[in-house]
């Protein structure tokens, strides 16, 4: 039906407390939705799999390193298993 895809930031801090409660606000979603973390920041790919998430690393970013919302767009609409795409950020419940 729907996937959810965000770009997190680094799993640190409050950050890791604020995003870790989003995300599983968002595996409470019925029906059930894909969900897939984009990007390589610190905690992403541990908190994909600790949560049994898709995680796709290889976004690209620009000179700052900042991920480029467009490549992610790209990288997931080819993944997706829903036709629905909605990008979310990471700290929204």
């Amino acid at each position: 039906m729907l996937t959810i895809f965000s770009i997190p930031k680094a799993f640190t801090g409050h950050s890791n407390i604020i995003q870790r409660n989003a995300i599983q606000s968002w595996l409470r979603l019925e029906p059930q939705c894909d969900i897939i973390l984009c990007g390589n920041d610190l905690g992403v790919a541990e908190i994909s799999q600790e949560l049994g998430l898709r995680h796709l690393p290889d976004i690209e970013t620009n000179e700052y390193g900042t991920p480029l919302l467009n490549s992610a767009f790209n990288v997931v609409k080819k993944v997706a298993i829903n036709n629905l795409l909605c990008y979310v950020n990471a700290d929204i419940i």
